[in-house]
């Protein structure tokens, strides 16, 4: 009778060989897979946005959204009317969220937020148009009022980052 090894009879042993042989399976299966199903590389994207009729137009200085697999960046947007800020959040929330839409995401699917504000004194006030644009579970925030002001004299200025 063949007395057999520590290695072999111990629960040490025992997984130890047990866990050689799922390296070795592994190994061999990732060899024998064939290049296609190897997982794809993933591309940045633009989603334009019509800025003119003209053809002949400048091209835009930068894309409203760019995606990089399936993360998506949406530049900001602001409100250059008139008007309180809980209208100008709620213009550029309701723009944010068409731009979501347009590149198979949605308001549901933002991760972080940045909002820039003209004045901080208007804090309180955005967020009664802010609230409950999210779903169950809002985005992170950031929020400052940036010593310069907002360029186009919005009252406001959101961007954010999503996944479609």
């Amino acid at each position: 009778m063949t007395k057999l090894s520590e290695n072999q009879t111990s629960r040490r042993g025992l997984l130890k060989n047990a866990a050689k042989a799922a390296a070795v399976a592994t190994g061999a299966a990732v060899l024998a897979a064939p290049a296609e199903a190897a997982t794809p590389k993933p591309e940045k994207k633009s989603y334009p946005t019509k800025n003119s009729d003209n053809p002949n137009a400048a091209p835009p200085l930068f894309s409203s959204a760019v995606s990089y697999g399936n993360m998506l960046f949406l530049a900001g947007v602001g409100y250059h009317e008139p008007g309180t800020i809980e209208e100008a959040t709620k213009h550029v929330l309701d723009e944010l969220e068409k731009n979501l839409i347009a590149a198979g995401s949605s308001m549901e699917k933002v991760l972080k937020v940045n909002v820039y504000l003209n004045d901080i004194k208007d804090w309180a006030r955005m967020n009664t148009a802010y609230a409950n644009r999210w779903g169950k579970i809002p985005p992170v925030r950031t929020t400052v009022s940036p010593a310069g002001g907002i360029p186009g004299n919005s009252l406001v200025e959101i961007d954010c980052i999503a996944y479609i």
